[in-house]
């Protein structure tokens, strides 16, 4: 008996039947433990199936981040900031207008025709650029509605003296409105907005041709239609008649074109440009590119490479809040009109404000109230059925598309030849596709 209990006392597992004691090679496991078995196996597989799983969701999400973040970097590194401007602008701080509605949004955008880079193809550099197309946008405090007052190029107007980029400074003089960028940058061209409208202004964009060009590739182009062919060898333009869709070269030739396009008047190149930008701006909302992330980048990548801005809108993500503030924006609230003008008194082929007409419109703008009135009253500032405004340079021009540098002469018939030619109801323009081809 001792020695049966010392027997299982040294060998526990013989004693109480061990590992050695489970079914023989040709002996079937119970059941249970066969089902214990693979429930065990089956979970291991699980445990690796959910742990490798983990592994790779993270793998991913790292590399999207990282992706992600590149684009990011990309896109923010595409801007240019105007720090000059900036700089500028603040020795004038306290001459420049008071912000009436600190929500509301006054930007001025800037088309700059300078030759230097990628746009020499587009004649020769004289050196310094000018802005023919201005527009200052207004966007209200609720971003219900937006409007966009183009401001002519031959509007004669008070340019403060301004810093010269080459060094010095301008006098104060009263001239045409488009030779304030040649004097002295956006920062000229700001306050003499600002002078001229008491509107301050919150930021600026300056676009060149090129970067005019991306942005519209980007959304695959614009449509319009042309009930005439259109042949401007100074715009480098050659389109046939009809509904046809402009990309690159050609939509940049549209919106530039003033010779062999309707009656070759400012006026009418003003209304393409509104026109185009509307169609671009209608295309963007109804291809759904604000929603959709794989036709955002693209237009993106365009717009910040194409742009100079403020320190205000010089990042991706004060540009994203924007355009998200805008997102939706009734498309019939976003309005295109230009200041309401006439043929400068002492020169035709020039233009000056309509009053109390224009002084009412900029009030509206400036106490972020809608802009009342007639559109077509509002946008020409006509009051006897002519076209008003808006002519160009003759003698002296500084390249085929009737630019007159300072000091250039112009002809001051007295009779107004040019301006009844170029302004009156002769000539047929090219309208975008909203207009005509129904």
């Amino acid at each position: 008996m001792d020695a049966a209990v010392n027997d299982a006392d040294a060998d526990p597992e013989s004693a109480s039947g061990g590992p050695h004691d489970g079914p023989g090679p040709h002996e079937k496991q119970a059941p249970g433990r066969q089902a214990g078995a693979f429930r065990r196996f089956t979970a291991g597989l699980r445990r690796h199936w959910m742990r490798w799983t983990a592994v790779g969701v993270a793998l991913v999400v790292l590399v999207g981040a990282g992706v992600g973040w590149t684009l990011y970097r990309k896109l923010e590194g595409n801007i240019t900031t105007d720090v000059g401007t900036a700089e500028e602008l603040e020795r004038y701080d306290a001459e420049r207008p008071a912000t009436v509605s600190h929500e509301a949004k006054n930007i001025l955008v800037l088309g700059s025709d300078t030759r230097a880079g990628g746009n020499r193809r587009y004649g020769q550099d004289s050196g310094t650029a000018r802005s023919d197309t201005a527009i200052l946008l207004h966007l209200s405090a609720d971003r219900t509605n937006a409007t966009a007052v183009s401001i002519p190029r031959d509007l004669m107007v008070t340019i403060p003296d301004c810093a010269r980029p080459e060094g010095g400074r301008t006098k104060e003089q009263f001239a045409q409105f488009n030779w304030s960028f040649q004097f002295g940058g956006a920062a000229c061209t700001i306050r003499t907005v600002e002078k001229l409208t008491d509107i301050r202004v919150d930021h600026h964009v300056v676009v060149d041709f090129k970067g005019f060009k991306r942005i519209v590739d980007s959304v695959g182009g614009v449509e319009v239609c042309l009930d005439e062919p259109v042949s401007d060898p100074d715009a480098q333009l050659e389109l046939p008649a009809g509904r046809q869709t402009l990309k690159g070269e050609d939509a940049l030739g549209y919106v530039r074109a003033r010779h062999g396009i309707g009656n070759g008047s400012d006026t009418q190149r003003m209304a393409r440009q509104q026109e185009f930008l509307a169609s671009l701006f209608g295309k963007v909302r109804s291809n759904g590119v604000l929603m959709n992330p794989a036709k955002l980048y693209p237009v993106l990548d365009a717009a910040t490479s194409s742009i100079t801005a403020d320190a205000g809108l010089n990042s991706l993500t004060e540009l994203y809040e924007l355009v998200r503030s805008v997102r939706d924006m009734p498309e019939e609230n976003v309005r295109f009109m230009t200041v309401p003008r006439q043929p400068y008194a002492q020169n035709p082929n020039r233009d000056e404000l309509v009053q109390p007409d224009a002084d009412r419109l900029f009030a509206q703008l400036r106490n972020d109230k809608p802009v009342q009135g007639d559109e077509d009253d509002s946008a020409s500032g006509a009051s006897d059925g002519q076209e008003p405004g808006g002519g160009t340079s003759g003698a002296g021009e500084a390249d085929g598309e009737g630019r007159a540098a300072p000091g250039d002469t112009v002809d001051d018939r007295p009779d107004g030849a040019r301006y009844r030619a170029e302004h009156g109801a002769a000539g047929t323009a090219a309208r975008t596709v909203t207009q005509s081809c129904g």
